[in-house]
């Protein structure tokens, strides 16, 4: 009677929904619990059997649970529909289209905010954010894997966004903000380990290049039309339309995203250790001396994208303010450029079976190096087109690197050489930017509005709208010296490349990589 008193009582805690009270005697060793459908006579206890209390109750017996941690289980299990790669496209199109949008306005509320030292102050800017997204990358990439990509898609998205609204507030907070934001500036590296979730490994790099293709198509259309609205209703609906695209982001993560991980997301798994080797962002650096061909190819790869990263942060604000292109001009080029690089990847396939992945790398070099010397010694407006025709197809460099990875090194392996390479483009991403900018300083190629007015560059297509360039002590013959100085950088990252082995297997005195993928080698 005592026992099925006791089974009664139990019943009735399920049917109310009783939480966490029962919990698992630690003498109860293997014994049919209260809630199983066994004899009442064989029970020897009323407690409940952890797996039973997981049934009933949907909770891990083997620890209590929290507010925080249901709410965090009912966030994971929110979406529409099965993980795909349709939902990270998403989410990548409309964070880049957001800012994109405010690629034109930004290059005069730049030029507002610092007068007079524009370009060393954008330098700096971006340099921060990049040297700060390195930093995180990594920690956020394995903490990912942890708690899970939703929650980071969305802290990623929401802090990366969060200076739009600031630009027509505060100009200073907007600079400062996006600054900081580099912290959590990694939206790519959560994307694509998103995506490594949801496909199998042959197809892995399709859906890579989808994510490009949805990133370059986003730039293609945003500038042009941010442009125009511009110039149609001014910057205040131009920045209410970003940051409404941008909320739009974070709606759609919270509402539409599915956990890419669920069966790694419990409660059990929010309070897993973090090893430092997984947080450190020179981590994978420290280990590029162990193998030469990996430290070869580690060298090109600074020399050649620490100018492409400072090009990358500066090239729209020079073409405006420098080469006098005007806002249309701006918002053309960025598209017929963006298009084009697109294309370029068509024809990767072909140099890569014609020429093989070295050479491929050699020629994306050297059109490299002639891009940025057009674009330093260049005084004429077709010299810019020309300049970013050969932009756009110098971009199959680094895929072509990431093939010569692929081909070149075991499949134990991939993830730790790949996460090698990621990580010095990391590094570039905040010293090039850094870098340009003081250069342009020690050059002394400033803007001012009030400022005398800049020597004539010939065949420049000059805007009324555009403020003069205040070239103290400038040579007229010499306007973009930091891509100058990019294109020597990039003539010793030829020399490199070309003493690159192509026999030798990378990474055979490194320790293979976990089984267990983390964003940021991706």
């Amino acid at each position: 009677m005592e026992e099925g008193s006791k089974r009664a009582a139990l019943a009735s805690q399920e049917t109310l929904g009783a939480t966490s009270d029962l919990t698992a005697d630690a003498s109860f060793k293997g014994e049919e619990c209260g809630l199983c459908n066994v004899d009442s006579s064989t029970v020897e206890t009323a407690t409940v059997h952890l797996e039973c209390n997981n049934k009933v109750f949907g909770n891990d017996a083997s620890e209590n649970q929290t507010p925080y941690s249901n709410y965090a289980n009912m966030f994971q299990s929110s979406g529409i529909g099965e993980p795909s790669v349709f939902h990270a496209l998403v989410v990548i199109f409309l964070e880049f289209f957001a800012w994109g949008l405010l690629t034109v306005p930004i290059i005069a509320v730049l030029n507002d905010t610092f007068p007079d030292h524009t370009f060393l102050m954008n330098g700096l800017i971006m340099g921060i954010k990049g040297f700060l997204s390195f930093m995180s990358a990594p920690l956020i990439g394995a903490l990912s894997d942890v708690w899970g990509r939703k929650f980071f898609l969305l802290i990623t998205v929401f802090f990366t966004c969060s200076p739009i609204p600031l630009m027509t507030i505060n100009t200073w907070w907007f600079f400062a903000m996006i600054s900081i934001s580099g912290v959590f500036a990694v939206t790519f590296s959560v994307v694509f380990a998103y995506v490594a979730d949801v496909t199998e490994e042959s197809d892995r790099c399709l859906a890579y290049g989808q994510v490009s293709a949805t990133f370059a198509a986003s730039m293609v259309i945003s500038p042009a039309l941010g442009a125009y609205l511009l110039n149609m209703y001014g910057e205040a609906v131009v920045v209410a339309l970003a940051t409404a695209i941008a909320v739009l982001d974070v709606f759609f993560i919270l509402v539409a995203v599915p956990e890419s991980l669920p069966e790694k997301i419990r409660p059990s798994s929010w309070g897993a250790p973090i090893s430092w080797e997984q947080a450190d962002p020179f981590a994978s650096l420290k280990k590029v001396r162990k193998d030469p061909t990996i430290l070869m190819l580690c060298v090109t790869v600074f020399l050649s994208y620490l100018p492409e990263a400072g090009q990358y942060s500066c090239i729209f604000v020079y073409l405006k303010l420098v080469m006098g292109f005007s806002v249309v001009m701006v918002a053309i080029f960025i598209a017929v450029i963006g298009i084009l690089s697109v294309c370029a990847q068509l024809i990767l396939g072909f140099l890569m079976r014609v020429l093989g992945p070295k050479k491929t790398i050699m020629v994306g070099l050297f059109l490299e190096m002639l891009q940025l010397m057009w674009y330093g010694l260049g005084s004429q407006t077709w010299m810019m087109w020309a300049a970013g025709l050969l932009a756009s197809i110098s971009s199959i460099t680094y895929p072509a690197i990431s093939a010569f990875v692929s081909m070149h090194t075991d499949a134990d392996k991939q993830g730790l050489v790949q996460g090698m390479v990621t990580g010095m483009r990391g590094l570039c991403n905040g010293l090039g930017p850094a870098m340009f900018g003081v250069i342009f300083y020690l050059f002394h190629v400033d803007l001012n509005e009030v400022s005398s007015p800049a020597p004539a560059i010939p065949g420049a297509n000059v805007s009324s709208h555009t403020p003069d360039v205040h070239w103290r002590h400038a040579d007229q013959a010499f306007p973009g010296p930091p891509f100058v100085f990019g294109a020597a950088l990039v003539v010793c990252a030829l020399l490199v490349a070309y003493f690159i082995p192509e026999g030798n297997s990378m990474g055979t005195n490194l320790r293979p990589t976990s089984s267990r993928r983390h964003s940021g080698e991706l």
